[in-house]
């Protein structure tokens, strides 16, 4: 039945500009791209910053045809399309010309009589007909008057049953066998369409031919219904590399733009390779001509362009299969997402432009209380109605009449089939401009975070902080993006509060995203405060008579936020008050945590210890026994980054878990999963090394008190420890998630380096082995494993120096404490072969993936 139109998912229409559909039952209707990440609560939306022994790696677009710009929401499959065809069958024809190039492939070789004659039979609408015509009307000397005229019979025919498809409102008996998008495409419709448009690209006798701004409309909006409805029309769109770049030159016209981008976006999302905008005509001016909601628009494609395909960049890919492909992409210079990126910004004012849509504010001439009622009202009535044009045309429209031509239903008022009565006629409202306002930020942010994770990430730290995006997201952060509303607010049709498919709450997720990427590992992070609280800085670092961190003191303080309070207090003060069941717990942490990366400052940590943040995460780890592994690792991590070294901190961690069924609550949240909590086990492990040489009164007795700190100076604890991180990872399983358990026993290796006591841990791993009944297992493992570690981390600088930074252990006593124990030498005390008798010697096994 290959003649047959496949089955296809139907894909979301953009977000701001294309109207919503109900999901049902699969995968839900996302506005965010699948841009990989750390995995947490609405992961698959978003870019990934490692744990703290990885750079922060660069973004992934998503694989393949998901490499697009949604998670695809499941629809119902196409009813009634007939049985087996019978031989001759002149859709069948058609099909098997078009795949061989042989044979019958185009509406132009059949006369209209046998078309009109067929029609009467297959109820096709006339379509090969209007081809045909079409076919006629539109060769290299017409003036297009009558073409386009096609086009207009035409469109309808294909508009309303994308609507269709995509709302799923198709009615059950259908009044055609075959779709209206299929026959059009089926008799050589999409490339009609594709010569037309590209006509302009044609020269006769030295002069270029025109046609006119609607007419590209409508080729551009048939061509979009057809790639919603018919399976493969985007694919093979996506396959014509000169009219992918040829769309781009449509978007210098206002009338055009929003139609181009739309069939842009959803050709990106299916092309095999990457396009290069270096490849465009005139990119800078394209782009420096756009206005602020173009250029927002923009942003959509551009997600696609700059972000790295997925070949391995997920933390669900090993290392392995991760090395091997940076030393392929090595070999064949800059990917195509780093050259994009490196032509965008070379566009004169692009970054400041992005950064003032960021930070725009939102009109407030509508009412708090009647918006979030309004808004909420119109996002249902856009769930449950599709009019594929209709909002394209009103951003257009709006613009070149100062109000919307067209009219929608007010909320509420009856609608049939999906589809709103027009007998009640509304203007646009406000609450809907402010949706736009917001879905435009989502993609700007984006984009922003993308560049700060790219090979300009110095410069573009530069121009964000130059043209001040901190500051004003911190003025918009109570009334645009953590604004309160009401617990049913902004919650489409078969989802609940805490998924992220409404732009209410990929709004804070991307923006905690960018926060993220902003501290992470860069002294720009202190503009995330006022100047009082960096006066607050200095003296905590007066008060305890050490030199005042190098960072505060260059940070230039007319960049910094203003108000009562900076961007990160207002985040610690929203982290507080999230309910337990939250999903923005992860990326607050996350957020927080990179706040603290690097080396450690005793003044941060202060910081944030005054204001609550200590009590707060262990009250979600043992009072509210959070199950949520995500927001477990995450707030594992940043306490460890909270404690380390201070003793402040594990004064007020004794005093907090002040019971032994408290102690005991928080031993079973480490021991559940030591994948998540072994950041945490590593930070007290150093801090308890450090506490142990200071000869001070306060050290002494947080030593003598603390129950943490006695439990992990038990060596029977650090050998349970060390002996399952080592046991629960395997160098094929190795993820950028994992491979911290390895460095961590590293760590406790180390630390026992130090003492003189690395061969009594290694004895007492043989025994472990041998009390499972496993001789061998584990040391071949450990040294397996630690082959891959010289491998990795000795040709990665940002990697090691991340090492060096968190553990304060020089990189250099990392490297040789690697190399005793993998000394070939088995009279080494200190070495792992001494320890793993001959018949279980299994070393020299090759764990590389070709």
């Amino acid at each position: 039945l290959s003649h047959l139109p496949p089955q296809r998912h139907a894909q979301p229409l953009p977000r701001g500009l294309r109207l919503r559909r109900r999901p049902t039952g699969g995968a839900a209707a996302t506005p965010l791209p699948p841009r990989r990440n750390l995995r947490g609560p609405g992961a698959a939306c978003f870019l990934f910053v490692g744990r703290g022994d990885m750079a922060a790696a660069p973004a992934a677009a998503g694989s393949g045809a998901g490499r697009g710009r949604r998670a695809a929401a499941t629809v119902a499959a196409w009813g009634g399309w007939g049985g087996r065809p019978r031989p001759g069958n002149i859709l069948l024809q058609l099909r098997q010309g078009q795949l061989t190039g042989r044979g019958l492939a185009r509406a132009v070789q059949f006369t209209e009589t046998f078309l009109t004659e067929r029609d009467k039979q297959s109820k096709w609408s006339g379509i090969p007909q209007l081809l045909l015509k079409l076919y006629a009307t539109s060769h290299l000397h017409s003036d297009f008057v009558e073409c386009q005229n096609i086009l207009k019979e035409i469109s309808p025919l294909l508009s309303m049953e994308a609507m269709a498809f995509v709302t799923e409102e198709r009615k059950l008996t259908q009044e055609t066998t075959y779709p209206n998008t299929y026959i059009f495409d089926l008799f050589g419709g999409v490339d009609l369409l594709v010569e037309i448009l590209m006509r302009p690209t044609i020269s006769i006798r030295g002069q270029k031919l025109k046609i006119s701004d609607e007419m590209s409309k409508d080729c551009l909006s048939i061509l979009y219904n057809t790639c919603v409805c018919t399976e493969g029309v985007t694919k093979r769109l996506a396959e014509k590399n000169d009219f992918v770049i040829f769309l781009f030159t449509l978007m210098t016209s206002k009338k055009t733009f929003l139609q181009t981008a739309t069939l842009i976006e959803d050709i990106l999302g299916v092309k095999k390779e990457m396009i290069r905008l270096d490849e465009v005509p005139n990119l800078s001016s394209l782009v420096s001509n756009f206005d602020q909601q173009q250029l927002a628009n923009f942003c959509r494609i551009l997600a696609v362009t700059i972000s790295e395909m997925d070949t391995g960049n997920d933390d669900k890919h090993t290392l392995l299969a991760k090395n091997a492909q940076q030393k392929k992409s090595l070999s064949l210079g800059p990917s195509a997402a780093e050259i994009n990126q490196a032509a965008l910004l070379s566009i004169p004012g692009f970054v400041e432009r992005l950064c003032k849509l960021a930070t725009r504010k939102v009109s407030e001439s509508t009412g708090t209380a009647s918006f979030l009622q309004e808004l909420e009202e119109w996002y249902t009535w856009l769930d449950n109605a599709l009019v594929l044009d209709a909002l394209m045309r009103v951003a257009n429209e709006e613009s070149e009449h100062n109000q919307a031509s067209i009219v929608f239903p007010p909320p509420g008022a009856s609608e049939e089939n999906g589809l709103p009565h027009t007998s009640t006629r509304t203007q646009l409202p406000q609450s809907m401009k402010i949706m736009h306002e917001i879905m435009y930020k989502l993609e700007v942010l984006y984009v922003l975070c993308v560049l700060l994770m790219g090979r300009q990430r110095n410069q573009v730290h530069r121009m964000i902080a130059e043209f001040k995006l901190i500051p004003g997201l911190n003025n918009l952060f109570d009334k645009l993006i953590w604004r309160k509303h009401s617990a049913s607010a902004l919650v489409l049709h078969g989802h609940n509060q805490n998924c992220d498919c409404s732009p209410d709450i990929t709004l804070k997720i991307q923006f905690l995203r960018l926060l993220q990427s902003f501290s992470d590992h860069h002294e720009n992070k202190y503009l995330l405060l006022n100047n009082q609280e960096l006066n607050e800085l200095s003296a905590i670092s007066l008060k305890a008579n050490i030199p005042e961190v190098e960072a505060v003191l260059n940070t230039d303080r007319s960049l910094v936020c203003d108000g009562k309070r900076g961007l990160l207090t207002r985040l610690l003060q929203v982290m507080k008050k999230e309910p337990a069941e939250s999903s923005f717990r992860f990326w607050q942490a996350r957020a927080v945590e990179s706040f603290l990366r690097g080396t450690t400052s005793y003044a941060d940590q202060m910081f944030l210890l005054k204001r609550g943040l200590l009590e707060h995460i262990l009250y979600c780890i043992v009072d509210s026994e959070c199950k949520s592994r995500d927001v477990l690792q995450s707030y594992f991590d940043l306490l460890g980054e909270l404690m380390k070294f201070n003793v402040d901190a594990f004064k007020r961690f004794n005093k907090y878990i002040n019971t032994d069924a408290k102690f005991q609550v928080f031993l079973k949240q480490i021991n559940s999963s030591l994948v998540d909590s072994n950041m945490l086990v590593r930070c007290v492990t150093l801090s308890l090394d450090r506490f142990e040489n200071q000869v001070d009164m306060k050290v002494a007795e947080v030593l003598s008190e603390c129950r943490l700190l006695a439990y992990i100076s038990q060596v029977p604890t650090q050998m349970s420890f060390l002996f399952r991180l080592i046991n629960i990872i395997h160098v094929q399983t190795l993820t950028q998630e994992n491979v911290s358990c390895l460095n961590t026993s590293l760590v406790i290796l180390m630390l026992a380096r130090r003492k003189e006591r690395l061969p009594l841990y290694l004895r007492l791993l043989q025994r472990m082995e041998h009390s499972k009944k496993y001789p061998g297992f584990l040391l071949n493992n450990f040294h397996n494993l630690l082959r891959f570690w010289q491998q990795h981390y000795l040709h990665k600088d940002k990697d090691s120096t991340c090492l060096e930074n968190s553990s304060c252990i020089s990189f250099s006593y990392w490297k040789e404490t690697v190399s005793i124990l993998l000394n070939p030498d088995r009279q080494s005390p200190s070495a792992l072969v001494s320890y793993i008798e001959e018949p279980y010697m299994d070393i020299d096994r090759d764990f590389t993936e070709e």
